[in-house]
């Protein structure tokens, strides 16, 4: 029997990295259907409940993609209600890579320190990986800060988060590095989530930060989010800080994202969101 992962995407044309992982997480066919709403994903989802026998139905699941985080999120809930007792099928979203980087460097976080009574900034966290790494860092008891650039885009992600995950976060509008470097004055841990090709801090900035102990850093495009690191660190001190570069903990993200496809096929009733994904990363970091 044949592993079909259905790639439901919420952008124009599936992704095609998410393609290539779903072949190396042990898919044989990867069928990619772009431009979905939850208005128009029922007849696709039916589709893939109706046309094997319960006993094979686990040899079909659906991967959730697009750079719309919130889209995704609204597909993921529209495919749940087409599915009924012994007609489902196991399902992952991971719009934009939120769940899978955001899980992965925050398991890299806490596997260098408590995670626990901390005080976190999440720099630039209203993109999809900024609002999951927040939620995940306040829901291993962080006591966590969201920045914006704009004031109403920092509250509109805590509350989102709030609504979705149950846990509270702190607002801070920061318009440049020097009010970046003020929200992050008493943190213990930062996690930059910024645009690609945009510094967030200078060096100059955390180097003497003497109640950093660990920094993330999720931009792998020059310059990178945070100067004076490097994409390829793996967790190394600098300063007397533990840093994880975008690609020091990006192996992992990979490695995260095939074992959940893997794991899409072991029955027919399995739900990869952030939870899933993030308990999935903890112990693989």
């Amino acid at each position: 029997m044949k592993k079909l992962l259905f790639q439901f995407d919420t952008d124009t044309y599936p992704s095609v990295f998410d393609t290539v992982v779903a072949y190396d997480g042990g898919a044989d066919h990867v069928i990619g259907h772009g431009g979905l709403t939850a208005e128009n994903v029922g007849a696709l989802v039916d589709g893939t409940i109706f046309t094997r026998a319960p006993k094979d139905k686990k040899y079909t699941a659906i991967f959730i993609g697009g750079s719309n985080m919130m889209a995704g999120q609204q597909l993921l809930t529209a495919i749940q209600r087409h599915f009924f007792p012994g007609f489902q099928v196991s399902v992952m979203l991971d719009s934009n890579g939120c769940n899978t980087t955001a899980a992965s460097a925050v398991a890299k976080v806490a596997s260098s320190c408590t995670l626990a009574g901390k005080k976190a900034v999440v720099l630039a966290g209203t993109g999809p990986v900024g609002q999951r790494a927040a939620a995940m860092l306040a829901q291993e008891g962080a006591q966590v800060s969201l920045t914006a650039r704009k004031m109403t885009r920092a509250v509109q992600a805590c509350q989102d988060i709030k609504a979705r995950f149950g846990v509270d976060l702190t607002p801070v509008e920061a318009f440049n590095n020097e009010d970046r470097a003020q929200a992050i004055k008493h943190a213990n841990i930062v996690v930059a989530t910024g645009a690609a090709g945009v510094e967030l801090l200078t060096a100059e900035q955390w180097q003497h930060n003497s109640h950093l102990e660990v920094i993330a850093d999720a931009n792998a495009t020059p310059p990178i989010g945070i100067g004076g690191t490097d994409v390829m660190d793996k967790g190394i001190e600098r300063n007397g800080k533990i840093i994880w570069g975008a690609l020091g903990f990006g192996s992992l993200k990979l490695a995260l994202h095939r074992a959940c496809i893997a794991k899409l096929f072991h029955d027919n009733k399995q739900i990869f969101d952030a939870e899933a994904i993030f308990a999935l990363a903890k112990t693989m970091a």
